[in-house]
């Protein structure tokens, strides 16, 4: 049946939610995903015969009070001329490796903040400590019900504790999963996926909702292609069958192979703003 997330929803009351890992439900960002009549897509529940009209009313709120708060979440960024980035991956990807250089690039030509998610522990804001970056850390399982995902309220949470007025730029490193984050909008200007060559080149057509949602993808640890059985040419065919509109970067976060042309993105990105 999956399982109920409970959580409050910033003012106190109690959201509650089925919310289906591994299922393709698209959920909308921004509102971009609903059906003509502006309903929102939350993925087939027919076959739950006796609750899926219940399991579709019950996303459908929950989704869109997602989405008021993570307008209002934009509303702030605007007004303190803050552009930020969704960033999001499957666990062990390379998001923070990737965000250590990119700091390290971006220091002293753009003011960074991070908004660092994981489920518990600081180990990953722990690494992105002296980089430059003013970091707010938010762990799903302090008062969130250790979701596998960041959502609107705890982004809102997290900026409370960020210096917006010395901000250009707010990477949010959301938690590591290939399905739950790109489902839930969080005030973001662009949505950004890091992917690492180890996964496999079927991941566009196994988790079509992380790969649909991707402005950019960051195709990571490209500096093990010689000792790996992958095929790049094949995911960018599987890739581009899901999302022919994508931006795809090729990095290597260790050796620092692409990482310019990631920055560049993002200074782009700064641009579009």
């Amino acid at each position: 049946m999956g399982r109920f997330h409970r959580h409050t929803d910033g003012a106190g009351n109690i959201l509650e939610h089925d919310h289906l890992h591994g299922e393709d439900h698209d959920h909308a960002n921004g509102g971009d995903h609903g059906n003509a009549d502006g309903d929102r897509d939350v993925g087939d529940h027919s076959g739950y015969v006796d609750t899926g009209t219940t399991r579709v009313a019950v996303l459908e709120a929950i989704l869109s009070e997602n989405d008021r708060i993570a307008g209002a979440n934009r509303d702030v960024l605007v007004a303190h001329g803050v552009r930020a980035v969704n960033v999001m991956s499957s666990p062990g990807a390379g998001k923070t490796a990737l965000l250590k250089r990119t700091l390290a690039t971006l220091r002293g030509e753009v003011r960074v903040g991070v908004l660092e998610g994981d489920i518990a522990t600081s180990l990953d804001a722990d690494e992105l400590e002296g980089l430059g970056a003013a970091i707010s850390l938010v762990n799903t399982s302090a008062g969130f019900g250790g979701e596998c995902h960041l959502d609107a309220v705890m982004v809102r949470s997290g900026m409370t504790r960020l210096p917006l007025d010395e901000i250009d730029l707010l990477l949010v490193e959301n938690v590591g999963n290939l399905v739950c984050p790109a489902e839930f909008d969080v005030g973001e200007h662009a949505k950004a996926m890091v992917y690492a060559v180890t996964e496999g080149e079927e991941k566009p057509l196994k988790y079509p909702v992380m790969f649909r949602a991707a402005d950019v993808v960051v195709v990571n640890k490209v500096d093990l292609l010689p000792h790996l059985d992958f095929e790049l040419d094949r995911f960018l065919a599987n890739l581009g069958d899901i999302n022919p509109g994508a931006t795809v970067i090729q990095v290597s976060a260790r050796t620092g192979q692409g990482v310019d042309e990631w920055c560049q993105w993002l200074r782009d990105a700064l641009d579009r703003s």
